[in-house]
């Protein structure tokens, strides 16, 4: 992995990059579209019992990728609109609620997320959800969240489930600091491969900023929006170090060894 210093193109980089992976992910065991088709969630059960009843409510998933959580709300009865600046990954979503019945249900939008009020015509939702590893790509954590509460409706709400930036300040053992938990300058990165296995990629280059949870929060706050809950978890989905250990769907540090948080989700309200 090379890091340097941001490149300006950032949007056109990172949509290249997410536009190979599609064929990659959509692929990949971890993905695992069969799965899904038959009738799987992608969904964590606490998202579900945090965010309630979603029947007849419009729920709109910011970077949505290739659609799996937005269907996955759609099949609890939301109404939804998934979007993403990928048009690949819009592709295999739309082609997925075909598939699984959601088609009346589940629309996808190809946008990026700052442009999202202009590509949605002004439409405004009960619910902006935004799933994990979806911060690291805006480099504009304001902008954001105006973004989210103009496209709220009054009593409406975010919420918003992420990987801990705590987890990115630690080395490959989970241990020991190594890098900065303050440093929110972005990085330009090079990986030879996604995230879901060895397949080698093309557009490789990406750009990422890390944002520290109080900056998530402020961001929000400065939008006018009223944070109801904010909740640290000690789980994951996948390994992120060698010594968390499998616990159903999710992973966790062995009983007995200090604990960081490895997610967290918050819901912010707009007043009505």
């Amino acid at each position: 992995m090379d890091i340097a210093e941001p490149s300006s193109d950032w949007l056109h980089v990172n949509r290249e990059n997410w536009d190979e992976r599609v064929g990659i992910h959509a692929d990949s065991e971890f993905y695992d579209l069969p799965a899904f088709r038959a009738g799987a969630s992608t969904l964590r059960s606490f998202e579900r019992d945090e965010v309630g009843d979603v029947s007849g409510r419009a729920l709109l998933h910011l970077q949505c990728h290739m659609g799996q959580d937005t269907l996955s709300w759609a099949r609890l009865g939301a109404a939804t609109t998934g979007l993403d600046f990928s048009a690949p990954a819009i592709d295999v979503a739309r082609t997925l609620a075909e598939q699984t019945g959601m088609s009346a249900r589940a629309r996808f939008v190809v946008s990026d997320v700052y442009s999202a009020d202009a590509a949605l015509h002004g439409q405004r939702f009960d619910i902006v959800y935004t799933g994990l590893g979806a911060l690291v790509w805006l480099p504009d954590l304001d902008r954001w969240a105006r973004v989210v509460a103009s496209l709220l409706k009054p009593g409406g709400f975010l919420y918003l489930v992420e990987f801990h930036p705590v987890t990115d300040m630690l080395g490959d053992d989970g241990r020991a600091v190594a890098q900065d938990y303050f440093d929110t300058r972005g990085q330009d990165l090079d990986y030879a491969h996604t995230y879901t296995g060895s397949t080698p990629m093309t557009h490789t280059r990406q750009v990422q900023w890390r944002h520290p949870l109080g900056q998530v929060v402020t961001a929000l706050a400065r939008a006018g929006l009223r944070l109801d809950f904010l909740h640290e978890r000690d789980v994951t989905i996948y390994r992120r170090y060698p010594t968390l250990q499998r616990s159903g769907r999710e992973y966790r540090f062995p009983a007995g060894q200090p604990r960081v948080p490895l997610m967290y989700s918050l819901r912010a309200t707009r007043p009505a």
